[in-house]
């Protein structure tokens, strides 16, 4: 992304802001694990959306004033010998470069410049759990505090094309991996085992981090939503669920997918299959604008009764729960991929 990408995000927040509204975003920090080593470090989001900087502890102000409009960017300042143990602070022109943003203060000046805030409208994205306590006693104070989530939230749901490259090659990188998964997946390998053909190929692309924690669940463990111990054995004749996104950018792909371990469905292992598949190809004929989420899921819990009846799975409406309780959500789908 460059700077352009970014200054048009803050445009697009600014237009929705009224005189007299400050915004308020931080880029968070890590927690400390133990003595001098921190979790690893990832960005709020919405603050790498305005700013494209993935540095702890910065703070961004945009203010709607009588005048027009104020952004300005606090950073932490140069941070001398340590700089040689954990690497250098960002110098402001840097984070000009970045950002766009050409009011980058110090936070020493934060203080002083938070005592001249006047009165009005403080959004906060409150859909974060470490807000700052003073961030919170501003909204007591002086200002009435509005929820910056779901503005956010309704900005960002239609990607510019910069966003959506990003986000196709998360999901190309998702889907080489776990391809390469499959081509090497045996009878007796260890769940952790495959998920590091799947590692593999996301470092070789230079992918840092996921999209969320991977997925591998062999056998019973596939039925369990959100498995993520990755420590079962795969044994002949188990399917293997897998749940894995590539981040790019901080973009992320997300791709579901089942396989037989040993290269080979049983009838019955793909008789359900298909009918799941048969589900997919239902949703995304329907998917279009003006279609709403619950529709879909009701379509599909629909398509899933007449074919689990079928089969013998289910009798009524409501023992499709059993198999199927999660739901429809905007996700991208992906080409289908398993062994033949």
């Amino acid at each position: 992304m460059d700077a352009s990408f970014f200054e048009g995000n803050r445009k697009a927040v600014l237009g929705r802001m009224q005189q007299g509204d400050v915004l308020l975003l931080f880029a968070g920090k890590a927690p400390n694990k133990r003595g001098d080593e921190d979790y690893p470090f990832t960005p709020d989001r919405n603050f790498y959306y305005l700013t494209g900087i993935d540095r702890q502890h910065m703070i961004l102000l945009l203010e709607k004033t009588a005048e027009g409009s104020r952004t300005r960017l606090y950073i932490p300042p140069d941070n001398g010998q340590q700089a040689r143990w954990v690497g250098a602070n960002l110098t402001p022109q840097e984070a000009t470069a970045l950002s766009g943003i050409t009011d980058v203060a110090f936070l020493s000046d934060w203080e002083q410049d938070r005592q001249g805030l006047t009165a009005g409208r403080l959004w906060l994205d409150q859909s974060r759990v470490d807000l700052p306590d003073w961030a919170i006693s501003l909204g007591f104070a002086e200002f009435t505090v509005e929820d910056a989530a779901p503005m956010f939230a309704q900005l960002r749901t239609t990607k510019q094309p910069q966003e959506l490259e990003k986000m196709k090659q998360a999901m190309a990188i998702t889907a080489e991996a776990i391809t390469e998964m499959m081509k090497n997946a045996k009878p007796g390998m260890m769940e952790y085992e495959l998920e590091a053909y799947y590692d593999f190929v996301l470092r070789k692309r230079g992918v840092k981090d996921k999209a969320f924690t991977t997925i591998v669940a062999a056998g019973q463990n596939g039925t369990v939503l959100h498995y993520s111990q990755n420590d079962g054995c795969a044994q002949d004749g188990d399917l293997v669920l897998v749940d894995a996104g590539a981040q790019v950018g901080y973009y992320n792909g997300d791709i579901t997918r089942t396989f037989p371990v040993n290269g080979k469905f049983t009838p019955r292992q793909r008789q359900v299959y298909d009918i799941v598949l048969g589900g997919q190809a239902l949703i995304l004929s329907m998917i279009r604008p003006g279609v709403a989420y619950p529709s879909l899921n009701e379509a599909l819990k629909e398509y899933y009764y007449e074919a689990l009846k079928k089969i013998g799975l289910v009798q009524t409406r409501e023992e499709v729960f059993q198999y199927y309780f999660h739901n429809i959500y905007p996700f991208v789908v992906q080409t289908q991929l398993y062994h033949q």
